[in-house]
């Protein structure tokens, strides 16, 4: 298990600068497709989005993408609000926790995770590439 650099536990302050490091790190070719997307780390998803998603545990709840999924826009397409991808400080830090996973790589996945919804994926798709991508490492 790696060291860790937190004597503390990591702010949001801490999760938003890993999620720059992780965005920073991916293909220009996919951050071209998400320069319109901002990120926003926030300690538990609302009560709302866990009543429309039908979650009753906030912790069950990492990451969200809201917004219209690529392969679903058109030129015609008016949109009203920005598309976000949401990280959830608390449950982030519970998998960390329950894990212990490197914290830089669980924050790079969760966002590679939402940001495969930006693309069209499906919680299925993208848990089948994750055991994929496992199976070769």
């Amino acid at each position: 298990m790696t060291q860790s650099r937190f004597t503390l536990p990591p702010s949001v302050e801490d999760i938003e600068a890993m999620a720059e490091e992780a965005l920073a790190s991916l293909p220009k070719q996919f951050l071209e497709q998400i320069r319109n997307t901002a990120i926003q780390v926030e300690e538990y998803a609302d009560d709302e989005t866990l009543r429309e998603m039908g979650i009753e545990d906030p912790f069950e709840l990492a990451g969200l993408y809201h917004g219209v999924p690529l392969i679903h826009q058109s030129v015609g397409n008016v949109r009203g609000m920005p598309e976000m991808i949401y990280l959830y400080r608390q449950p982030i830090l519970a998998e960390w926790c329950e894990t212990g996973e490197d914290l830089t790589r669980l924050v790079r996945h969760v966002l590679i995770h939402e940001i495969g919804h930006h693309f069209g994926y499906s919680d299925e798709e993208l848990d089948a590439i994750d055991a994929a991508a496992d199976e070769r490492h």
